[in-house]
């Protein structure tokens, strides 16, 4: 009877015992917030569900009986509405603070918002004075207001926007082509000169003597170093930092910025060459619109304009192409003042790049054919006369100028031997020239300026404005 009533009570406990962890598991799950993204929220995932969002205050209204919060963690333009019971109200919560919501996801009662958080409890991680702040909840600061904080830019709408632009730009950019080139390297691709030295510093290094076997400075180009893969590999193409040292604070430069570079085997002509950028320009700017709707929107309404006409047109329409004579014809032609010369042999300058880009219905225009001392000696020789020039082309837009640059490079060995004596640079270029020596193919690559393929699609002016930290000439360095 002993032996029976323990088992009893054994099975009683074991019941009992068994009862209460699986009431523990169920009251765990159903507490249990699922962690969600505000771009996932606004969407309607997990709706009905217990969530934790986490974020930064965009915007606290207060009522006598609720607590109104929006709250955007830079996954989407749009944020997430909060109600909460005026209970919650905190000192703490202003615009700018950090904040924890758990809360339930349910569908809102207004048209201008999908969904709503019911807030349960709010956290606030990271406090704001809202007087300290530069950025105030009920202004529409400008792009030239916010430059003076690159430290804290990015909680503004316009900025957060521009930088989920530029990450699906860069997207777009990579699915297009589907290597990295070194970032320090001994070669002055561009040939003018503006670089910046690398030097080792330390308390064990010789300062008479090179790191390297030779001088070396950071990349102006990836360009020579994709060439030697295109001996192996058709179709190559890099994307990554560049420098250039010029003394410049304009609108239109950086000292360090974005190169988007790729190099074609087996070109027959400069079309071979015009043909991909036109694709690319066409496809990641389709992506992009595709894909940043609300963010575009928001330069396009409210930052630039009326620059969403533009866009379009120029995706509607082929880009024109006409040779540097022709452009020399054209300028020389208007009745429109130039501060800068129009002489055949002259470099285009903005001011000139701008009018054929107006001339041609603001669109993308191509330049071709540049006079062959304009251009670095890898540019191949037309071989023409009297106007001698070299198969070089540019790919100029509107509100920007020149956004491509590009050629067919010499193949030719005698030709490019020549040259290279010339510049006297044969014996730093050995290497280039055994490119020429070894199943050499004709070739050409070009290289687009992401920077300003933003500033081209977005109506931006200028150019510190679309890169998270711009780095120029006596800039402060974060």
């Amino acid at each position: 009877m002993f032996v029976a009533a323990a088992k009893a009570l054994s099975s009683a406990t074991t019941t009992s015992v068994s009862r209460g962890i699986l009431l523990g598991i169920r009251h765990y799950c159903k507490r249990t917030p699922v962690k969600l993204r505000v771009s996932e929220a606004v969407s309607g995932a997990e709706l009905g569900a217990n969530v934790k969002v986490q974020g930064w205050v965009r915007s606290v209204r207060p009522q006598k009986a609720n607590l109104f919060l929006h709250v955007n963690d830079g996954s989407s333009l749009q944020s997430l509405q909060v109600v909460a019971s005026s209970e919650l109200t905190d000192p703490l919560l202003t615009f700018g603070s950090a904040v924890e919501v758990t809360g339930t996801l349910k569908k809102s009662p207004h048209h201008k918002q999908p969904v709503e958080l019911e807030a349960e409890q709010i956290h606030v991680v990271g406090e704001c004075n809202p007087l300290d702040f530069p950025f105030k909840i009920k202004d529409r600061h400008s792009l030239e207001y916010i430059r003076q904080f690159p430290h804290l830019r990015c909680r503004t709408n316009a900025f957060s926007s521009l930088l989920r632009i530029r990450s699906e730009a860069t997207t777009a950019i990579h699915s297009y082509f589907k290597i990295h080139t070194p970032v320090i390297t001994s070669n002055d691709c561009e040939g003018a000169g503006e670089l910046f030295q690398v030097e080792p510093s330390g308390p064990d290094i010789n300062e008479d003597e090179n790191f390297f076997s030779v001088p070396a400075f950071l990349t102006v180009s990836g360009q020579l170093h994709l060439e030697i893969m295109s001996g192996a590999f058709s179709r190559v193409y890099t994307f990554g930092p560049t420098f250039r040292a010029e003394n410049s604070q304009s609108r239109r430069h950086l000292a360090e910025f974005h190169m988007v570079e790729a190099e074609v085997s087996f070109t027959q002509s400069l079309e071979d060459l015009t043909k991909v950028m036109e694709d690319m320009f066409r496809s990641a700017t389709e992506h992009v619109l595709a894909h940043c709707v609300e963010d575009v929107d928001l330069f396009h309404k409210h930052v630039t304009p009326g620059h969403r006409d533009t866009v379009e047109s120029m995706l509607k329409k082929r880009f024109p192409v006409i040779t540097y004579s022709e452009a020399i014809d054209i300028l020389n032609r208007s009745s429109q003042k130039f501060a800068f010369p129009t002489d055949w042999g002259c470099d285009l300058q903005t001011e000139h790049e701008k009018y054929l880009v107006k001339h041609c219905g603001n669109i993308p225009v191509f330049v071709t054919d540049y006079p062959y001392d304009l251009k670095p000696f890898y540019a191949r020789d037309n071989q023409d006369h009297p106007e001698h020039t070299a198969a070089a082309v540019d790919l100029l837009v509107p509100g920007v100028g020149e956004l491509c640059g590009g050629s067919l490079r010499e193949e030719r060995l005698d030709l490019l031997r020549a040259r290279l004596q010339e510049a006297g640079l044969e014996d730093t270029y050995s290497w280039y020239l055994d490119l020429r020596r070894f199943g050499s193919v004709p070739h050409g690559g070009f290289g687009l300026g992401f920077e300003r393929y933003l500033q081209c699609i977005l109506g931006v002016d200028n150019i510190k404005d679309v890169i998270p930290f711009p780095r120029f000439s006596h800039s402060c360095l974060l």
